[in-house]
C-alpha cells in the first residue's frame, strides 16, 4: 500500500462580494488586458461539487487546504479536520498584498504551513469527475505531468497569458540545452502516452531552443522541495511577479516550476487522455455535460471563456450535471 501523504491545494475567490469588489477597484488601474478582466474572478457556481467529487473519487486525500483571501461559502464546514481554511495573509508576505494575482497566489503556496511534500494545486474549474489513484498524482515520489512541445501564439493583444509563458521558457532556454534533454530524456518526451500531442514533440524537436510548452490545464502535481529550489534560484525575479496586484505581462507563473521538473527528468509521464479542458463557449455544452455524466475523463477543466457566452445558463446546465453523479452532500458541507 503506498502511504505517501498527497495534500490538495484549492484556490478560489468569490468574485461577486461586495467587500472584495470594493478592494480590487481600489487598485485595479485601466490597463486594457484580461488580467483585471471580469472573467478571471467570477465563480462558477458549481464549487459543493469540487468536494463532493475529491470525497467520492479521492476519499485518500490527505488534506485539503483552501486558498482564499478570507472569503468561504457559508456551507462549507469547517469543523471537518481534513480542510483548513488558508488565507492568502497566512502564506503571501504582507508587502504583497492584497493580491489579485493568481500567478502570485501560486507562487507562494509552498509557504503554507504543515503542507506536505507532495500536493496537488487545483484552480477553482478544475473538477474530479471519475475515482483517482494516488499514481494518478505522484510515482515514485515524482509528479505525474506530459511534456509536450508546443509554439507560444496568441490572437489578443490583451491576452497576458502568452507573455507569462515566454518569460517562464526564457529562463529554461537560459539554464538548459534543449539537444541534450531531448536525448537524457527521450523515454519522457517521446512516448506513446502523449497520443496525437506526440506529433508536437517529434515536429518541433529540431529546434535549437525550447519553443515553449503546452499545458493541459489540469490540475497540477507538486514537490514542496521543487518549489523551494526554484525560489532559492530565481528568488529575485519571482518577487518581481510578486508586486503586480493583478496578472502582468512581467509575471512568472508556477508553470516554470513544472518546466524545470520536465528538463531535469524529475516527472512521470501521464496520459493525455487522462482528463480535458473545456473552454466553455468553444465546446458545445451538451459535449461537456456527457463528458461528465459518463466519466469519461479523469479530470475536467471548465475554463471560463473570453469569449462572450450565456454564462448563467451555462453555469445551470453544468450544475445539473454535476448534481446528477454527485448529488450527495459531502462531509465537507454543512
Amino acid at each position: 500500500m503506498d502511504n505517501t501523504r498527497i495534500d490538495f491545494v484549492l484556490t478560489w475567490v468569490d468574485g461577486n462580494d461586495a467587500d472584495w469588489l470594493s478592494l480590487k477597484s481600489m487598485y485595479a488601474d485601466n490597463t486594457k488586458n484580461n488580467g483585471t478582466s471580469i472573467n478571471r474572478f467570477r465563480d462558477g457556481g458549481y464549487l459543493e461539487y469540487w468536494f463532493r467529487g475529491v470525497e467520492k473519487f479521492a476519499p485518500w486525500v490527505n488534506h485539503i487546504y483552501f486558498v482564499t483571501c478570507g472569503q468561504y461559502p457559508k456551507w462549507l464546514n469547517l469543523n471537518n479536520p481534513k480542510i483548513t481554511l488558508v488565507r492568502h495573509s497566512d502564506y503571501i508576505p504582507v508587502q504583497y498584498l492584497p493580491t489579485f494575482n493568481s500567478n502570485v497566489i501560486e507562487l507562494f503556496i509552498h509557504r503554507i504551513e504543515e503542507l506536505s511534500e507532495n500536493f496537488v494545486l487545483f484552480n477553482d474549474d478544475m473538477f474530479l469527475a471519475a475515482p483517482v489513484k494516488k499514481e494518478d498524482f505522484f510515482c515514485g515520489g515524482k509528479p505525474c505531468d506530459a511534456a509536450i512541445l508546443d509554439l507560444i501564439t496568441s490572437w489578443d493583444i490583451r491576452d497576458v497569458f502568452p507573455h507569462t509563458m515566454l518569460n517562464n521558457v526564457s529562463i529554461i532556454n537560459d539554464c538548459f540545452n534543449k539537444y541534450e534533454i531531448l536525448s537524457t530524456q527521450r523515454k519522457k518526451f517521446f512516448t506513446l502516452k502523449y497520443k496525437r500531442y506526440l506529433i508536437s514533440n517529434l515536429l518541433l524537436s529540431p529546434f535549437k531552443k525550447f519553443p515553449g510548452f503546452r499545458d493541459l490545464h489540469m490540475p497540477t502535481s507538486h514537490c514542496k522541495s521543487a518549489y523551494e529550489r526554484i525560489w532559492q534560484r530565481f528568488g529575485a525575479e519571482l518577487c518581481e511577479t510578486a508586486e503586480h496586484r493583478f496578472r502582468s505581462t512581467g509575471d512568472l507563473t508556477h508553470w516554470l516550476i513544472k518546466w524545470w521538473n520536465y528538463c531535469e527528468g524529475e516527472f512521470q509521464p501521464r496520459s493525455t487522455d487522462w482528463g480535458k479542458c473545456f473552454e466553455l463557449g468553444d465546446i458545445p455544452v451538451e459535449t461537456i455535460k456527457k463528458s461528465i455524466r459518463t466519466g469519461k475523463y479523469k479530470a475536467v477543466c471548465l475554463n471560463d471563456s473570453s469569449m462572450e457566452i450565456d454564462f448563467e445558463k451555462t453555469k445551470s446546465e453544468i450544475r445539473e450535471v454535476f448534481h446528477e453523479i454527485l448529488p450527495e452532500k459531502s462531509l465537507y458541507e454543512k
